[in-house]
């Protein structure tokens, strides 16, 4: 997998590294489109959309790559779930500032972007940082106020798909999952264990990830959509009329 990421967007993505049948690397072409990352792969030095998530110039333009879930969240949340995670050490060889945010109030200043953006979409504050939910070339968008008070499950539907949707505010995270288990849709609820996020209505809990870490499906998992954290502009400036939850 290659991870990309835009601090200017906001959007951390995994991607799998495999394109027409060989398996290639991605740089940073330089390139910016609505202030958006454009990486170029290696194996045809074809360029392509980060949070399009397809190819915009080169021999495979018009391909989609696909993702895997990646989840952000803060590290406390992080090291409490999984205390034995490996960590990617920033002895990279480069003389790099890496724990210092190189961007003054960009993180929190919606009236400070960098580059021009096309459209804007007011119906949210441009830097809030939501979870983007694509399916069809479409978005559906799903805001923390949501998920303040503790750990918070939602049941949805988006474009065919069955959601269960689950995040924290306090823990910084949100994660989107189809909600079938071996052919079955589940009836979830939330719990707030170390490990754990969420139950099912055969007593199986899952972690983060959609894993069942205990129960009689143990070690089944939910199949992840195509789904990452990003700010609100980026969304909007990308997925025309995006869909905002905004409850039952």
């Amino acid at each position: 997998m290659a991870i990309t990421y835009c601090p200017l967007t906001g959007t951390g993505i995994a991607w799998n590294r495999k394109i027409k049948g060989g398996t290639t690397t991605f740089g940073v072409s330089g390139l910016l489109y609505n202030t958006n990352l454009i990486p170029y792969d290696r194996l045809t030095n074809s360029n392509w959309s980060q949070i399009r998530l397809d190819c915009v110039n080169g021999s495979l333009v018009g391909d989609e790559i696909a993702t895997y879930h990646l989840i952000e969240t803060s590290w406390k949340t992080w090291r409490v779930m999984f205390p034995n995670s490996s960590v990617v050490s920033t002895s990279t060889g480069f003389s790099r500032k890496y724990s210092q945010y190189p961007y003054g109030d960009y993180k929190s200043n919606n009236f400070n972007l960098l580059f021009p953006v096309s459209p804007i979409d007011e119906r949210l504050p441009k830097k809030d940082r939501v979870l983007g939910l694509i399916q069809n070339k479409k978005a559906k968008i799903y805001t923390f106020n949501l998920f303040e008070n503790g750990t918070i499950l939602i049941v949805d539907q988006f474009e065919g798909l069955n959601l269960v949707v689950i995040g924290s505010k306090n823990k910084n995270f949100i994660a989107a999952f189809e909600n079938v288990i071996n052919g079955e849709m589940r009836t979830f609820t939330a719990i707030d264990e170390r490990e754990n996020i969420m139950q099912d209505d055969k007593g199986n809990k899952y972690n983060l990830f959609g894993l069942i870490t205990e129960g009689v499906d143990e070690g089944e998992q939910l199949k992840s959509t195509t789904s990452f954290m990003g700010y609100w502009f980026s969304f909007g400036a990308f997925y025309a009329d995006a869909e905002i939850y905004e409850g039952d």
